[in-house]
């Protein structure tokens, strides 16, 4: 099962420091697992802007479907085909999920989210 961890805070900087601490590991000789997909948002509000509720619907219909047209993405959803198409757009666009000659689609099986309040403090 393949699952995408989308993450609050520390974007490049904490991304830039795994793989600083990943290359240790294997230059040690470590076995270090495959690394897991992730998805960072600088802030919650960065996050709600892009994955609002309508939108992680979207995501959800798709987690584990393969590519699916839009059509098809909005009866699953319930809603109106043009409001879904500007909705997937937002999501292609931002990279959360991919258009293929198929329809669209979110490569994983599922979406963990994760973030801790305290990270949020300025």
């Amino acid at each position: 099962m393949t699952t995408l961890h989308v993450r609050l805070g520390g974007g490049i900087d904490e991304m830039r420091q795994q793989f600083i601490e990943t290359a240790k590991r294997i230059d040690a000789g470590e076995n270090v697992p495959d690394a897991e997909s992730s998805y960072y948002f600088g802030s919650y509000d960065d996050m709600h802007r892009i994955l609002t509720p309508s939108r992680l619907a979207i995501v959800v219909t798709l987690a584990g479907q393969g590519p699916l047209s839009i059509h098809e993405v909005a009866r699953r959803v319930n809603r109106d085909v043009e409001a879904v198409k500007g909705d997937v757009t937002t999501l292609i666009n931002t990279g959360v999920i991919d258009r293929t000659a198929d329809g669209v689609e979110f490569p994983y099986d599922r979406i963990h989210f994760e973030w801790s309040a305290g990270d949020q403090r300025e």
